[in-house]
């Protein structure tokens, strides 16, 4: 049985880290949920009552605003540590 090849290049070792840990800002967390539950209630309430007198007037504007809350969400969801 043929022997095998030694290895020509040393073993790849990543660089040496710091060891400082990335810590989010206190209020990244509560402005994301706040985010999603005012995202959801907007589009709710606009589905429950479409003519409440902050809603009707923005017809299916309401849904873009709804879900630029949700997104708005999702973006500070990314940047949480």
């Amino acid at each position: 049985m043929p022997k095998s090849k030694v290895r020509k290049k040393p073993v790849y070792t990543p660089p040496a880290k710091s060891q400082q840990v990335k810590v989010s800002p206190r209020w990244l967390a509560p402005t994301m949920v706040v985010s999603w539950i005012i995202g959801i209630l907007w589009i709710s309430i606009y589905y429950v009552a479409p003519q409440a007198p902050f809603l009707g007037g923005l017809q299916n504007w309401n849904l873009l605003i709804g879900f630029v809350f949700i997104i708005f969400g999702v973006v500070l969801s990314t940047r949480w540590r």
